[in-house]
């Protein structure tokens, strides 16, 4: 039989899928079985993203009854909160979160995704995808406002006249402002990409050397001073 083509074929199939099962899983992780992970706790105390604090002073009632006060703890019950919105409702399932290699991929959403990048508890389960439904959000972060997601979030065709998106009016309260889990999901959408040094200035229409986000409580509130209130999309 192995001396016929079909055994030749056989031999063959099963010598490259254990290859491909070597390179594309026993080999990353022999690499990073010993790479430490950030908690959500190290990922929060790493730098507060500006948007959180706009979030505080556009909605403040809204943000106490949800959160109290900005601070680093928020921040990371904010964080944690929005990736389990973003998991349950699937919004990993039209929106990836990994830059490849092929298609110009690059030049729609920046350089390939890094291994570095899902080094993290935000992201598990890795929520790579499969589809190209709506853009990938990787490196979201900063690219647009607060007020464009709120909008997005309760009519999508508001802001993308074309989008396929449904409205997802359960993350607001009776009176049509941001509630807890939609802030949470802002939050959680406005920090992707924020590790990057060229944040949010991905593709190098900003400052040749933007720091990155804020590293302390400080800094960030002073960035995001001068925020005006706003009403219900």
């Amino acid at each position: 039989m192995f001396e016929s083509k079909a055994g030749v074929f056989l031999i063959a199939g099963l010598g490259f899928f254990a290859l491909a099962f070597l390179v594309m899983a026993v080999l990353p992780w022999a690499i990073y079985a010993g790479e430490p992970e950030l908690t959500v706790e190290q990922v929060a105390a790493s730098g507060i993203v500006p948007e959180f604090v706009d979030l505080a002073e556009r909605y403040p009632e809204q943000f106490k009854r949800a959160f109290g006060t900005v601070s680093t703890q928020t921040f990371a019950e904010a964080l944690r909160f929005g990736h389990e919105v973003y998991v349950a409702d699937a919004c990993w399932h039209c929106h990836s979160q990994f830059v490849r290699p092929v298609s110009n991929e690059d030049l729609r959403w920046g350089p390939v995704s890094t291994a570095l990048e899902y080094q993290n508890a935000l992201q598990r389960p890795v929520l790579f995808g499969t589809r190209r439904v709506g853009p990938d959000l990787i490196r979201e972060g900063g690219r647009r406002s607060n007020d464009w997601h709120v909008a997005h979030f309760w009519q999508p065709t508001n802001v993308v006249p074309t989008s396929v998106m449904p409205p997802y009016r359960w993350f607001f309260d009776e009176q049509g402002y941001p509630n807890k889990r939609g802030m949470s999901i802002i939050t959680y959408v406005q920090w992707l990409g924020s590790w990057v040094k060229e944040y949010p200035y991905y593709h190098g229409e900003g400052p040749p050397s933007l720091p990155m986000a804020a590293t302390t409580q400080s800094s960030v509130a002073h960035a995001g001073a001068g925020s005006t209130g706003g009403g219900p999309p």
